[in-house]
């Protein structure tokens, strides 16, 4: 990977920690409404007299406007200037969340959610590229992905517990509202504590409005395509005509960003062999991970009857798994080890917590000796996986491409999590079904029956597990072929600093 432009500042600016707060809890935000409101879907359904087939609008809404958003929010934050792009996504977001949270009929929700994800695709690239261009020191660099890294990964699981806790002993529309709090916060703290660096140049291209839509179609095609899957089955033809049109779109936006003066995405951004690697690297963690969660859920809530508080709850050993492998292991190590030696063994390890989590049983929750070690397990070695990536993912690019660069990070993310949701979903679906099918001699009786199902989801689940382990070796395998970085992260930097004369 090429070393990047921007070197670190002789004067850095004071601020810029307490500026790490307010960009994390903006990246929170978006991260916890990814999940937040799954736990709270029934109650809205019931309160609003959403339809069983429409249901899925609550969520599919905000990641089609999401996904086939961002890159045209990364390039925006590069044109526009990050930290304004950050505070016109924070009220944005706000004022869609305030939206649904007041909804009184099913329209006015899935319109909100939608709204929600196109702020959303503005604020998370904007995030995640002043982090970029405001701690470029290799040290300080690797502490501050560290703390962005486990917010990005564990916060999908913090969502679980927040939405079950809201729900419990609120209302189903505090699962919103709350998302007006945590921007009125961050909002507060970018007019009055994040300052973004000067650019380099002056120079300002036009927007590539043909990449805007043919790349935006094309991902948001990809996500609803896998999203139906879910829903309707990989033989619907609505589903295959979806992936279809998205294969069509994205390759005419490849061609495309090849021939245009002022590319969306300007190719030499995923052209790197490591940041590629990196972005591959999110991707398929994420995929696995999603997985995790979709079966855990079900599990707990489903089978063995835990309350959406209960549930939110046990995943917290994921979340303390995610600060230390992100905080403690990458954070301390990016800098002094190539970045294969932190991907290949966290995703080793993530993969071993997926075979423990393959052992889990319809009779008992076996949550001390089995969920609980395997979250952990889990968690450290995703933490690690995910704050070396995005940390790579975002090393070495151009100022200009912060943004667009950034946004890829959050592609990569949305992308994976609607293709891990679908796949790993299906595949236990399938397998519990010949389960039933091959045990139904054996029910006598209505118990008999529900034994059965139960029996039957958790046998499609542990085939899951299965998969997903498969997944995060194929992950430890990529990275290792793929991410051919030599030194540690910013040790260019160090050595370039050291042999430069003194002023």
């Amino acid at each position: 990977m090429s070393d990047p432009v921007v070197l670190p500042s002789a004067d850095p600016d004071p601020r810029r920690w307490k500026a790490l707060v307010f960009i994390c809890l903006a990246q929170l935000m978006v991260v916890l409404d990814g999940t937040v409101v799954n736990i709270a879907l029934p109650d809205a359904k019931a309160d609003l007299g959403i339809s069983t087939a429409n249901q899925q609008w609550v969520i599919t809404a905000y990641a089609l406007a999401f996904g086939g958003l961002l890159l045209f929010g990364g390039r925006i934050a590069d044109l526009w200037g990050r930290r304004r792009a950050l505070m016109t996504g924070l009220v944005g977001f706000a004022f869609a969340s305030a939206l649904g949270g007041a909804a009184v009929n099913e329209g006015m929700l899935f319109g909100a959610r939608a709204l929600q994800g196109a702020f959303g695709a503005l604020l998370a690239p904007a995030a995640l590229s002043l982090l970029t261009v405001m701690f470029t020191a290799p040290q300080e660099r690797a502490r501050a992905f560290g703390i962005f890294g486990a917010i990005a990964g564990g916060g999908a699981a913090v969502g679980l517990l927040l939405g079950g806790l809201l729900t419990q002993f609120l209302d189903w529309r505090w699962t919103m509202y709350i998302n007006v709090v945590f921007a009125v916060v961050a909002l507060f703290g970018a007019i009055v504590e994040i300052k973004e660096p000067p650019r380099a140049d002056d120079h300002t291209p036009r927007l590539d409005i043909p990449g805007v839509i043919l790349g935006g179609a094309g991902l948001a095609l990809v996500v609803y395509g896998f999203s139906r899957a879910a829903e309707k089955g990989w033989g619907d033809t609505g589903t295959i005509s979806c992936l279809i049109a998205a294969v069509v779109l994205l390759a005419a936006f490849v061609f495309w960003q090849t021939r245009s003066r002022h590319p969306l995405l300007p190719l030499r951004v995923v052209a790197d062999r490591a940041r590629g690697g990196a972005y591959l690297s999110v991707a398929l963690a994420v995929i696995a991970m999603f997985g995790s969660f979709l079966f855990l859920t079900l599990y707990m809530q489903v089978v063995h009857h835990y309350s959406p508080l209960s549930a939110g709850v046990a995943f917290l050993p994921m979340v303390f798994g995610m600060l230390v492998g992100s905080t403690q292991i990458a954070a301390r190590l990016i800098t002094r080890v190539p970045p294969r030696y932190l991907l290949v063994p966290g995703a080793l390890l993530g993969a071993c917590g997926m075979l423990l989590l393959s052992q889990i049983s319809a009779e008992s929750t076996r949550y001390w000796s089995v969920v609980f070690p395997a979250l952990l397990l889990l968690g450290a070695g995703m933490g690690t996986v995910f704050m070396t990536s995005i940390n790579l993912a975002t090393y070495g690019v151009e100022p200009r491409d912060a943004g667009v660069a950034s946004a890829m990070v959050n592609t990569s993310q949305q992308v994976g999590g609607a293709v891990g949701t679908a796949l790993l979903n299906t595949i236990a679906v399938n397998v519990a079904a010949a389960y039933v099918t091959d045990h139904m001699a054996s029910v006598r009786g209505p118990a008999d029956v529900a034994a059965l199902q139960a029996q039957a989801m958790v046998h499609g689940q542990s085939i899951g597990f299965y998969v997903a382990a498969a997944i995060l070796a194929g992950v430890a395998l990529e990275a290792g072929l793929l991410i051919n970085v030599r030194r540690p992260i910013g040790a260019a930097d160090e050595a370039e600093a050291v042999a430069a004369p003194a002023v």
